[in-house]
């Protein structure tokens, strides 16, 4: 996207521990840039409660880093936080090497991950937001060469760098979401269903639930962000309602705004949707920030209102760690491994209690030519009685609203 490089990148990490950062920000830093490819030399930490404004790091401390870079034969510094372009351009010149920050990071890492003409959408805006207030930085150009994090993206699409022509493809690409977005409402809106939108903090284990309860074969694997498109499937309870599985982009600490305000249209599922299933590592060592960041991430959706039940999943392998989070009831707080199939019974029982009913009492006749009708009412509902008269059916139960809408020509008045 901005900064080229042809060789592999060999990166120092550079953090800060305060009340906003601890170490497990550093490790999870860690996991990131090797999820992008980054070879991860060594790491450079400081105590401090504000960041620098000049340098992320005090002065004294980006030095101590420029000579760490030189000695380990370093080519890029990545900071734990997304810098200002004075940040870059100061540590640029200091050091000598290419300055990548959190969020070009995860935005890299999008930007590899994106296989649908959405998904590639949504990264390419994300990535020409965060560049336009960075665009007179030293060094920060867009190139047709080069490969590496920060080069992925709109630097391969050709873009010009003056402004006027980003803000005019800024504005064509929220168009071309915007309509994606309309065009998904009106496909939910026809299948009827009531929509279970799986999320949580990545690498939970969304993907795995999700193939485990639909067959959807959704691709899973121990990497952060393995899952970026949505996928949806249908999955029937064990009270025999029909529901829409959604699973969607695992959120993490420290989120771009950028890339939640870019995904607002594969994120619109989330908000859109009946209930939630917030699935959690309950083998992390900070499940309860880890549940705060998605529901920080929810609030600011608009979607932290919604039925929700909690999945601690993994505790197959959490050794013992209490599956009770403070502010859930114990009912909604699930534990599970969707790995070894463990609890989803439960879990899905749970769904059944939790999710609003799409059912309401009715009476219909079916005349006997019409007996597709009568096999998806069957399908779509608890039939409590059938009277068979000479010339139809007469059918008494409990019956999803969708399909009495679609077949409202045969209710009784």
């Amino acid at each position: 996207m901005i900064i080229n490089t042809d060789k592999n990148t060999r990166a120092l990490l550079l953090g800060m521990l305060n009340h906003l950062s601890d170490e497990e920000s550093i490790e999870e830093l860690k996991l990131l840039a090797e999820t992008a490819g980054v070879e991860v030399i060594g790491e450079a930490v400081q105590k401090r409660n504000k960041i620098d404004p000049a340098y992320y790091v005090g002065r004294g401390k980006a030095q101590e880093v420029a000579v760490a870079v030189k000695s380990l034969d370093a080519n890029a510094i990545i900071c734990d936080d997304e810098l200002s372009p004075v940040q870059i351009r100061n540590l640029e010149n200091l050091t000598g090497v290419q300055i990548i920050d959190r969020t070009m990071l995860i935005l890299d890492i999008f930007a590899q991950r994106a296989k649908t003409s959405e998904g590639k959408i949504q990264v390419e805006l994300a990535q020409l937001q965060y560049m336009m207030p960075r665009l007179t930085g030293k060094g920060i150009e867009l190139s047709q060469e080069g490969g590496g994090i920060g080069t992925r993206g709109p630097g391969e699409t050709k873009l010009e760098t003056d402004r006027r022509h980003i803000r005019r493809r800024i504005h064509r690409l929220k168009g071309e979401l915007e309509e994606i977005q309309k065009s998904r409402q009106v496909i939910t809106k026809s299948r009827g269903y009531p929509v279970i939108g799986l999320v949580g903090y990545t690498n939970a284990g969304k993907s795995t639930l999700m193939n485990v309860l639909t067959d959807a074969n959704v691709k899973t694997g121990n990497r952060l962000f393995e899952t970026l498109d949505t996928t949806t499937r249908s999955l029937v309870l064990p009270d025999e309602r029909k529901v829409l599985l959604s699973d969607t982009v695992g959120f993490i600490r420290k989120l771009p705004h950028h890339l939640v305000e870019a995904f607002k249209a594969t994120l619109e599922e989330v908000k859109e949707a009946d209930m939630l299933i917030h699935v959690a590592d309950g083998s992390s060592p900070v499940l309860d920030e880890e549940i705060a960041t998605v529901n920080s991430v929810l609030k600011e959706m608009g979607a932290d209102k919604k039925p929700v039940i909690i999945a601690i999943n993994k505790i197959d392998i959490s050794s013992g760690q209490s599956i009770y989070i403070r502010g859930y009831d114990k009912d909604k707080t699930i534990g599970i491994s969707a790995l070894e199939g463990i609890n989803l019974d439960e879990l899905l029982a749970a769904i059944c209690d939790v999710l609003p009913s799409n059912r309401q009492q009715a009476e219909l006749f079916i005349p006997y030519n019409d007996g597709s009708v009568l096999d998806e009412i069957h399908q779509n509902g608890l039939i409590d009685e059938i009277e068979y008269k000479d010339n139809g059916v007469k059918v008494k139960g409990s019956i999803d609203i969708a399909i009495l809408k679609k077949f409202e020509e045969y209710m009784v008045k």
